[in-house]
């Protein structure tokens, strides 16, 4: 007598979305990361060098415009207003929107990204901003509006600025979402790069390399993490996002 045995087929390997969230990396993520970088650490060396760097020109004659349109009322109170609030937003302050960011993540269920997002939001900006400013010991701009501390190189705000909307890109919106995205992310923190100029807290050059730096780190982090972020989209797309 034969038995006959049945045998279920085995699932299918999960696999990510199409328009997968979090997104994956770019193929040289980790090459550009790290080029912008050693670009930052570069302009760093050459400013503890040098007492007068070749781009301090540019920067002069930025400030000069800003001193120039504030002395004809360019904006008024409104842009003054407007840059305090940014400078308020970007300190201490600011940590408050990726630890929210985070907090949400980690409710349901997706502590992988809030970990992403905490490296890039908040662990980088104590391992290599500060660091970067003590290398540079550059002065600030005289005669700053707001409160600021010691090395204006590289802007921290903008760093910040840059490194939040960076990850809420990659772990929030899918692929078609994020093409209308970066616009708004890129007028934050053009906004924030005018508004510390504009407040005399810092160069121009030093805003510019807190793009430069927040893209960096990102990019290092971002595919530091692609194994975790790709398993995360596996689970989400699976339903079984907490296992």
């Amino acid at each position: 007598m034969q038995h006959s045995h049945s045998f279920a087929p085995p699932p299918p390997p999960l696999r990510p979305p199409l328009h997968q969230v979090p997104a994956l990396p770019p193929r040289h993520a980790l090459a550009c990361g790290v080029a912008l970088l050693s670009v930052s650490l570069a302009t760093a060396l050459v400013l503890r060098i040098g007492d007068r760097p070749f781009f301090q020109g540019l920067d002069d004659r930025w400030a000069a415009s800003v001193n120039g349109s504030a002395a004809d009322g360019g904006g008024g109170g409104f842009t003054e207003g407007f840059a305090i609030f940014l400078d308020r937003l970007g300190g201490p302050f600011g940590l408050v929107l990726p630890l929210a960011l985070i907090g949400c993540l980690c409710v349901y269920g997706r502590w992988r990204s809030g970990l992403f997002v905490f490296s890039a939001s908040v662990l980088a900006n104590v391992l290599v901003v500060l660091p970067l400013k003590q290398l540079a010991d550059r002065p600030r701009p005289p005669f700053p509006w707001v409160l600021v501390n010691d090395g204006s190189y590289p802007s921290g705000q903008v760093f910040s600025a840059v490194t939040l909307v960076f990850t809420v890109a990659v772990v929030v919106f899918p692929d078609r979402a994020r093409r209308w995205w970066w616009p708004v992310a890129g007028a934050y923190v053009l906004a924030m790069m005018v508004s510390r100029t504009w407040l005399h807290a810092q160069w121009l050059s030093d805003t510019f390399a807190g793009v430069v730096l927040g893209v960096g780190a990102c990019l290092v982090l971002w595919r530091v993490f692609a194994p975790m972020l790709e398993r995360e989209a596996e689970r989400m797309a699976s339903g079984r996002l907490w296992l």
